[in-house]
């Protein structure tokens, strides 16, 4: 039984995996027409139309022998210096894949070519996620927010205490809390035993 639930969580994380690759994004540089010297392209423009985030891959595809790709610095990108390049691709279908937010830089090492506009440079998104955290407080405030508001009727009933008419009404304003309450434990017993329902159900396909 041990063995079943393990092979079902395998599973369960495997095709976690494959979702979250299928994800990302191949952009080719260019479009149809790749990674050349040839048409004009402007290759800032064609960035300016595409969003880029961490897990999507580059491809650059040009006649191998005709092109290259070097990956190089800001500087070296403004200057098309080809000498000192952070990495270097020949393949002629080169797939890059961007691992982290901010800017790529990506020139043709032939001479001339990124004087004539053979060069990009790409950007990329910092995660989604990261805005996750920055949200996570404001409920917890306003979870904060409710006990105060149980605490006023408290407050209100010192002087409901000082006249006799008004300490009958204190229970009958406090009695929908507790319903209210009930009907969320309610809520709970029922997603448990649905939970609950749904183990006995895998457990018995693995048998």
């Amino acid at each position: 039984m041990a063995v079943g639930m393990r092979g079902c969580l395998l599973v369960l994380t495997l095709g976690l995996a494959m979702a979250a690759t299928s994800s990302a994004a191949i952009y080719k540089v260019g479009d149809a027409s790749g990674w050349t010297i040839l048409g004009n392209i402007n290759y800032a423009n064609w960035t300016a139309k595409k969003t880029f985030h961490v897990g999507d891959i580059i491809e650059f595809t040009y006649p191998q022998g005709i092109h290259n790709v070097l990956e190089v610095t800001k500087a070296d990108y403004d200057s098309c210096t080809n000498s000192t390049p952070i990495a270097t691709h020949t393949s002629g279908d080169d797939k890059i894949a961007i691992k982290r937010p901010g800017h790529r830089f990506f020139i043709c090492g032939v001479p001339g070519h990124c004087a004539a506009g053979q060069k990009v440079n790409i950007r990329v998104l910092k995660p989604r996620s990261s805005d996750a955290p920055s949200k996570a407080p404001a409920p917890t405030r306003s979870a904060a927010a409710t006990p105060s508001g149980s605490s006023e009727p408290s407050a209100a009933s010192p002087p409901a205490a000082s006249s006799t008419d008004s300490t009958p009404d204190a229970p009958t304003t406090t009695a929908p809390a507790p319903n209210a309450n009930g009907g969320g434990v309610r809520g709970g017993y029922r997603a448990v035993v649905a939970m609950a329902l749904a183990a006995v159900a895998t457990m018995a396909v693995l048998q």
